[in-house]
């Protein structure tokens, strides 16, 4: 009888895992930008020298908040999880992952949701832990409350500047910000010089503009408005017109009373003469009565300041279109185009129930970046995330947009006009 041995098989290796890290910096400066090198070599050699684990980089953001969600490397390392690319991710603290107790915990689930690992070296803790999200919690509003003390510092640092009469903005058409004082720059005075002589002249604002682009100026009509209202011209300066919402959204206000103002006469040499700027205050307030303010709406809609014209460069806005009460409908329309007309911009007005349509076929309002308008029936969503969907549009056919009612009245004037023919026949 012959014996034959088996020899069982060999246990299966277990699968390394994929490990990645994380590191960022909030500041541009040359020391800060060192301090991310050495994060880089450091967990480059932490991970490749870990044998159960499998190199797949380091993500890095330089002189990036950790309060916005729009950082290039942290984006393209959720991406690269979401893609089950990585098991684990290493970073040096919560605070550097991200000091927005939303943004942090959000990550975290959605990656906890992925089996996917986050290790925090200061305070030694694993996000999949049965303890991690609780002390996670606790600690990145931690990181949050310290995010929002030195956004205090920095808005105290800039109103004690106010109070003493010292402008937080170093570039205005005309001026230069030099040791902390308003310069003249002479070729740009002279164009504002020129913007205040044609208003008073009977000019507006859109002639302005024309004006200005032959000569190849490029400015705005809010630009030409704002040069016009802008009181430094005088050599006085108004400050704390705006402050940020919150060091979150970090959003910015008009100051319609919310905070003091600081009002300072003399602080630098003026480009107007005191009595045109006056006078041409008296003129934009005596037009405004006449005609009805044609600035634009600065607030109200979703969408406002995220359409883009990858033509012209210019954002679209919001429009009511149509003559008859029952033809009016919104749309978006590229402001060079609405304002200077097709040999300026050769886009398209869209639609706004087509926009809303398109938007919502790409994944909606949620994390939508930008919408970029690269020519006629085509538009580009950008994501914060990294993802981009390109779509394309058509007018609905005349046919399609006439409403049962209309048929119906189209129908009976026809009828009556039929009627009036055979009584004169």
């Amino acid at each position: 009888m012959q014996i034959r041995r088996i020899e069982p098989p060999a246990p299966p290796l277990p699968r390394r895992k994929r490990a990645a890290a994380y590191a960022r910096v909030s500041d541009g400066k040359e020391a800060m930008l060192h301090s991310l090198s050495a994060q880089v070599s450091y967990y480059s050699d932490f991970i490749s020298k870990n044998t159960e684990w499998e190199y797949k980089g380091v993500f890095v953001d330089e002189a990036l908040t950790g309060t916005r969600e729009n950082r290039p490397g942290f984006q393209s390392m959720l991406a690269e999880c979401r893609a089950g690319n990585i098991d684990i991710v290493i970073t040096k603290s919560i605070s550097r992952l991200a000091r927005n107790t939303v943004t942090i915990l959000k990550s975290i689930r959605e990656l906890k949701s992925l089996e996917v690992d986050i290790f925090f070296e200061q305070e030694n803790i694993h996000s999949l832990s049965a303890e991690g999200e609780l002390m996670l919690s606790i600690l990145s509003s931690y990181a949050q409350e310290q995010s929002r003390q030195v956004s205090e510092n920095c808005k105290w640092r800039i109103r004690k500047d106010f109070q003493e009469g010292k402008p937080n903005i170093g570039k205005l058409m005309g001026y230069r910000l030099k040791d902390g004082v308003f310069v003249i720059v002479p070729a740009e005075a002279v164009i504002v010089g020129q913007i205040y002589a044609d208003y008073l002249s009977g000019m507006g604002t859109l002639a302005i503009q024309k004006k200005l682009l032959e000569q190849g100026i490029k400015l705005s009509r809010c630009g030409v408005r704002g040069i016009l209202q802008q009181e430094k011209y005088v050599g006085d300066l108004l400050l704390q017109k705006t402050f940020t919402e919150n060091h979150i959204s970090k959003r910015g206000k008009r100051n319609e009373g919310q905070l003091p103002m600081y009002h300072v006469e003399g602080a630098h040499e003026a480009i107007i003469d005191r009595a045109d700027f006056d006078a041409v205050q008296k003129e934009i307030a005596r037009r405004a009565a006449q005609h009805g303010s044609t600035e634009p709406p600065r607030a109200g809609h979703d969408l406002s300041g995220m359409i883009r014209c990858d033509i012209c460069s210019a954002v679209y806005h919001h429009k009511i279109v149509g003559s008859a009460p029952k033809y009016k409908k919104p749309v978006w329309i590229c402001s060079t185009y609405n304002s200077l007309g097709k040999s300026a911009c050769a886009s398209q007005q869209i639609p706004e129930d087509i926009l809303k349509a398109k938007i919502a076929e790409a994944g909606g309002m949620e994390g939508l970046k930008e919408i970029l308008v690269p020519g006629h029936f085509r538009l580009f969503f950008a994501y914060k995330d990294g993802r981009t969907v390109k779509a394309t549009w058509q007018h609905p056919s005349r046919r399609e947009s006439w409403t049962p009612e209309m048929r119906e009245a189209v129908s009976q004037r026809n009828y009556e006009r039929q009627q009036k023919e055979n009584a004169h026949a």
